[in-house]
């Protein structure tokens, strides 16, 4: 049962985080969706930064995986609302807005997880 609180309460706290950032960014319904893109990049950053700390190095206990990796950055980051924002551009016939949104969503994203695990494989 202890458990399944923690990953309530880290769920819950990836969900609050989403929210803060949408509602800072704003949600971009009537322009390029910049809030979306913002969680999916510092979701990937963080996520690189766990997979170093908890898988590579040890430093974190695997035992805080599904809270952080799964739970935390799973709430935090949007996927659906990214597939979403990409049929209204399809639909609305914004093909150039959706071929940026991809490219721009897919490489920053690789980019910022390899980066952010760069980044902390050589500070730990």
């Amino acid at each position: 049962m202890k458990h399944l609180i923690i990953l309530s309460v880290s769920g819950a706290l990836g969900t609050l985080m989403r929210y803060g950032i949408i509602t800072w960014i704003g949600t971009g319904t009537k322009g390029f969706p910049w809030a979306t893109l913002s969680v999916n990049v510092i979701g990937s950053a963080l996520m690189g930064v766990c997979y170093v700390l908890i898988i590579e190095k040890g430093v974190m206990p695997e035992a805080f995986r599904p809270y952080i990796m799964t739970a935390f950055l799973g709430a935090l980051t949007t996927f659906s609302a990214f597939s979403l924002e990409m049929f209204q551009f399809i639909e609305g016939g914004q093909f150039l807005h959706a071929m940026i949104y991809t490219l721009a969503s897919v490489l920053s994203c690789v980019l910022v997880l390899a980066a952010s695990v760069w980044l902390i494989r050589h500070a730990v």
